[in-house]
């Protein structure tokens, strides 16, 4: 719009053009406060708090601050001892005796130049002097199947390309460079299929837990596989995590994952394919109120005062019904009870009674439709008023992907689905990575039983 058109406009017109204006520079500035936008989208930075009386803060521990060092380490740690005896006095070359003051320890640890052994098994033919026969003795199954590296070395090579996200050439230089050994792409590829296929009646043992859990924390995110959407997505149960990778991001794949009626709970955002699940299958549902307040948040931004005070005086609802939860503690379960069924009350009286502007209305229709799937979790143990649980689980997968490019197959897909399950349940039980991942590829190349991270699950 020119300038000569602002001129032929009324008071009145530009008055409604301000306001339109400043509702769509509202919108534009939508961050991860006032919608579900993910804090790395957020374009506009908040400006830095400015440093407190005194100057900047210096770097370390600050005062007041519990001192930590290290625990001195235990006897049946150490391989060797070194002692260093002075013998005699220095000043007069007499005897010294003990005087009962502990010693000076300084322990250190070292790694050995080549931490690595190489065993050649040989099945040598025999003949029978006899009958003229020739017979070989055959090589155990497990040598056979396990190739040129042994268990633990593909063990360090699934570690080092999954955990630590390292690409294929950095642990070709990693083996080459500090334990001497020489392996080509090909062959450590081959090695990645088989830690997979070792870790997956652990990873298929967890998905198949998942619809018998007392509830689940769910969420998904995009990614791209050679130019094809493809999505994330994260089952987050009390005890453990599952990771699913599909071309969907329909409610398709939670049927598929839970079946078409889970008996839980399900936690997640107010995405679309979460609702048509729980309404198709009957559901029950705690749905994110992060997501819920920012979004109210986000009307208090707007331009129109009717949608602003009504923005605040369900924020203010909220605040209160928090406060009720951060006292529980100090409070009887009669009187908890209560103070939580009024502020319930208050809250959802409230945001039902809205103005009649589309974004006031659209909040109101969340609570007229889903109002009990925002307080499942005051009758579910366990469960959380948010869905940020899930949201941090994916945050290690977002990492992974970015560093190592994501997946390009149907192969890698499945590696990583195993891996991501692995090494996330394995940090949630206080389990080391590395010791489920040998011992599943142990019992791979044995023929026995894989480990199991479910009955290792807190209930």
């Amino acid at each position: 719009m020119g300038k000569d058109e602002l001129r032929q406009l009324s008071k009145d017109d530009l008055v409604r053009l301000v306001l339109v204006l400043q509702d769509q520079i509202a919108r534009l500035r939508k961050n991860s406060s006032t919608s579900s936008k993910p804090p790395s989208s957020d374009i506009v930075k908040p400006p830095k708090s400015k440093p407190k009386k005194g100057g900047k803060r210096k770097i370390g521990g600050q005062p007041g601050h519990k001192r930590h060092e290290r625990k001195q380490l235990d006897a049946d740690e150490i391989d060797f001892t070194v002692i260093y005896d002075p013998g005699v006095c220095p000043d007069c070359g007499g005897p010294l005796d003990e005087t009962g003051h502990p010693p000076r320890v300084v322990d250190q640890i070292e790694v050995v130049e080549r931490p690595t052994y190489t065993t050649r098994h040989e099945a040598p033919w025999r003949e029978c002097a006899p009958c003229g026969i020739q017979v070989q003795s055959g090589l155990p199954p497990e040598v056979v199947k396990a190739g040129l590296a042994g268990p633990r070395l593909t063990a360090i090579v699934a570690y080092l390309k999954g955990v630590c996200h390292a690409s294929y050439a950095t642990v070709r230089k990693f083996l080459r460079d500090v334990l001497h050994i020489r392996i080509s792409r090909g062959q450590l590829t081959k090695l990645i299929g088989k830690a997979s296929d070792a870790l997956d009646p652990v990873y298929m043992e967890l998905l198949r837990a998942l619809p018998e859990q007392a509830y689940l924390n769910v969420d998904e995110t995009g990614h791209k596989e050679n130019g094809r959407r493809m999505w994330s997505w994260v089952f987050r149960a009390p005890g453990f995590s599952v990771f699913v990778l599909d071309v969907s991001r329909g409610s398709k794949v939670l049927q598929r994952v839970l079946g078409e009626a889970f008996g839980g709970v399900l936690g997640s955002d107010y995405y679309s394919a979460y609702r048509k699940y729980v309404s198709d299958g009957n559901v029950r549902a705690q749905f994110c109120m992060a997501h819920l307040i920012r979004d109210i948040k986000y009307l208090t931004t707007l331009s129109d005062k009717v949608t602003q005070n009504y923005g605040e005086r369900v924020l203010g609802c909220f605040k209160r019904f928090f406060g009720v939860l951060h006292r529980a503690e100090n409070m009887t379960e009669s009187g908890f009870e209560r103070a939580i069924k009024k502020a319930r009350l208050d809250l959802e009286k409230t945001a039902t009674r809205a103005p009649m502007r589309t974004e006031a209305q659209n909040i109101a229709k969340r609570f007229k439709d889903h109002k009990g799937a925002y307080f499942e979790f005051l009758t579910t143990p366990g469960m959380g008023p948010t869905n940020n649980v899930a949201e941090q689980e994916i945050r290690h997968l977002v990492i992974d992907r970015k560093v190592t490019q994501g997946t390009r197959g149907p192969v890698g897909r499945r590696w990583s689905e195993r891996l991501w399950t692995v090494a996330a349940s394995c940090n949630r039980q206080g389990r080391r990575v590395f010791d489920v991942i040998e011992e599943a590829i142990q019992a791979h190349l044995g023929g026995d039983p894989a480990p199991s991270l479910l009955t290792h699950a807190p209930p």
